[in-house]
């Protein structure tokens, strides 16, 4: 009854930007961590940011100083800010959340179905 809903991916030149959407809906009691992750042709899916509710953020190395994690107002929604891309950033980007749907237990990992980035000349 939970769903991850992501938007934004497209194909963008190197250098160029995008800003990828995601929305959780549903049962939802409380959503504690949110963060993206990506997983290119033949490579394991790995963590690109993370965002908990308090606001603390973690990048991946490669992405650092160019990506940017944010939550939306009503806290349901994470954002990802990404310039100066390159064509390594290629990627099915995957949003992930950790949802609670009562006040009882410590709740589980939610994945959206992935948008796809393509960054190419």
């Amino acid at each position: 009854q939970v769903q991850l809903v992501e938007s934004g991916g497209n194909l963008v030149h190197p250098g160029g930007s995008l800003r990828l959407s995601c929305v959780a809906s549903g049962s939802i009691f409380s959503i504690n961590a949110m963060g993206w992750y990506r997983q290119a042709p033949g490579k394991e899916r790995e963590l690109v940011a993370s965002i908990t509710s308090g606001g603390s953020t973690n990048y991946a190395d490669s992405v650092k100083g160019r990506f940017t994690i944010s939550r939306g107002y009503a806290k349901n929604t994470v954002y990802l800010r990404m310039i100066n891309l390159k064509p390594e950033d290629t990627a099915v980007y995957y949003c992930n959340a950790h949802i609670a749907t009562s006040p009882f237990g410590y709740g589980m990992d939610y994945w959206g179905k992935g948008t796809p980035v393509t960054v190419s000349s």
